[in-house]
């Protein structure tokens, strides 16, 4: 009891600081990739507690990397930080920070900045990473495959939501873009000539309606037109669309992913279009939990106030790169309940009213305190889990 409150102390004094982190990305959101006043804003704050920051980042202009490292030798951890906003939820349909990663942010950066305040408690190295654009192409995917997490033996992230949990189940995604091509002619006079890119597009969704009879209840298949053609009198010679492939692991997405290109080459051929297809955002995997740190991380919650805690896998989620890192370093990933007065979620606009306020200022200390906990065991540990 003597390391929680002497940490709690630590906190107290640096509490409001981290408030003011929080109410900042709130009140300036960019969207993914755009994240300069963000990303600006919060090296600097790094860097006025002692870290060395490298910005830009992994060859993205609004990535960073902040260290301290006391001796190569010792255990990093890492906390990784979210600060791009979502488009359209603003008042006059700008973006705002609807999915909470201000939160994340201020949550992430409070605790490094906190235990860079315990040398002589916490025996390790600290790095924060502001990882861009989660809403989109997903920044820790690139870092993933540049080898930024070989060198880190922890990762830690908070999450806002609508309980506490654990074991929030996320899925593995593709995104993938097609792209028909056939022979305009006048639908009406010449018909026969014409290759319709159009119906080819239908038919594939057509063929992944059918699909969905025959994958396990995990599996969501949603896309869009992206382009369906010019005009009515005219047939279509290019049409395009896109859709996010999901699934609760990457081996089942992997065979997911070929049968709906399968789809869309059963509809080249059945309409005589040329097809293309690409990535058109980097894949997500599904997080990987360690029960060793789940443990940690539960009792630490309950040590910092956060008594109510679930490892509900439930039957519905979401994507994140997140999941990547957890494929390549030991991560804790944890969603923390909002306890608002209303029962609100992420990617809603009644979030709004919340992500700044009171109950967004309270859980965030309570989670600073928990990781930093966490990190500090970690630490003393001898082996590695």
């Amino acid at each position: 009891m003597e390391l929680l409150e002497n940490v709690k102390s630590v906190l107290e004094k640096y509490s409001k600081e981290f408030i003011r982190i929080n109410d900042f990305i709130f009140d300036n959101p960019e969207l993914g990739e755009e994240e300069f006043v963000s990303s600006e804003y919060l090296v600097n704050v790094l860097k006025n507690h002692g870290f060395e920051v490298e910005y830009p980042f992994c060859s993205m202009q609004t990535a960073f990397k902040a260290s301290i490292i006391k001796d190569a030798s010792l255990p990093t951890i890492c906390f990784l930080a979210e600060y791009d906003a979502l488009p359209g939820y603003g008042e006059k349909g700008e973006a705002a920070h609807a999915c909470g990663h201000n939160w994340i942010a201020a949550t992430s950066l409070g605790s490094g900045i906190l235990l860079s305040k315990l040398q002589s408690i916490y025996n390790g190295n600290i790095v924060v990473i502001g990882t861009p654009a989660e809403e989109t192409v997903g920044g820790k995917c690139k870092m993933v495959e540049d080898g930024v997490f070989n060198d880190i033996d922890f990762v830690f992230q908070c999450h806002i939501g609508e309980k506490t949990n654990l074991n929030q189940k996320t899925l593995a995604m593709d995104s993938l873009e097609f792209e028909f091509y056939g022979r305009a002619a006048h639908a009406a006079c010449f018909p026969e000539d014409g290759i319709n890119a159009l119906d080819a597009v239908n038919l594939l969704f057509a063929g992944i309606n059918c699909l969905r009879q025959h994958v396990t209840s995990d599996v969501r298949i949603h896309g869009i037109i992206t382009n369906g053609g010019s005009a009515p009198n005219i047939t279509p010679d290019y049409a395009s669309c896109r859709f996010y492939i999901r699934a609760s692991s990457r081996e089942y997405l992997n065979k997911i992913y070929k049968k709906v290109i399968d789809c869309a080459k059963g509809a080249e051929l059945m309409t005589g279009t040329r097809l293309s297809f690409k990535n058109f955002e980097n894949s997500f995997d599904n997080v990987l939990y360690i029960k060793s740190l789940q443990e940690i991380m539960e009792k630490n919650l309950k040590l910092s106030g956060i008594e109510k805690i679930s490892y509900d896998l439930g039957s519905s989620a979401g994507s994140s790169d997140i999941g990547n890192v957890s494929q390549v370093c030991p991560t804790m990933y944890t969603e923390i309940a909002l306890d608002a007065p209303e029962n609100v979620k992420v990617h809603e606009k009644e979030i709004l009213k919340y992500l700044s306020s009171e109950y967004a200022h309270e859980k965030m200390n309570k989670s600073i305190l928990a990781m930093v906990l966490s990190a500090i065991e970690l630490s003393q540990k001898s082996n590695k889990f």
